[in-house]
């Protein structure tokens, strides 16, 4: 699963609190932090420490599930916290070629988008498109 991170990863930067970027959370598998170009209320990021190049990367295994797993509830405790007001929230990940940084990453939303055009970069388009947390837990649960 893992790779070997690649010298310029600017997730891995950040997951080893390598650069100025605050962070929201921390533990031994994961990172979280605001997304630099947020697109809704609230619009952070889940990573993992390891360095996991995509969504595609990730097999139907125990380990992969779990890691996924503890991304979507660090982010929704974030938001859950940040945001009690919100009602509507959003977690998923962008599939190749459309994926911004070649570190797997959670999009955690409190929404609504803003400015409202901004949904239609987190639309689903099937295989390439923008998949839902829970979709995931689904194609890799063992």
């Amino acid at each position: 699963m893992a790779a070997a991170s690649p010298p310029q990863c600017i997730f891995c930067q950040i997951g080893s609190c390598s650069t100025s970027t605050l962070i929201l959370h921390q533990d031994d598998k994961v990172v979280a932090f605001e997304d630099i170009k947020p697109a809704a209320f609230r619009h952070y990021l889940v990573i993992p420490v390891e360095h996991i190049s995509t969504v595609k990367d990730l097999q139907r295994r125990p380990e992969d599930y779990s890691l996924v797993n503890h991304m979507l509830k660090v982010g929704k405790n974030l938001l859950e916290q940040d945001t009690p007001q919100s009602k509507h929230y959003k977690f998923g990940f962008h599939q190749p070629p459309f994926n911004s940084v070649n570190h797997l990453h959670l999009h955690c939303f409190a929404l609504p988008f803003i400015p409202r055009w901004k949904h239609l970069k987190y639309l689903p388009l099937g295989p390439l498109g923008f998949i839902e947390a829970e979709k995931v837990l689904e194609k890799i649960k063992p």
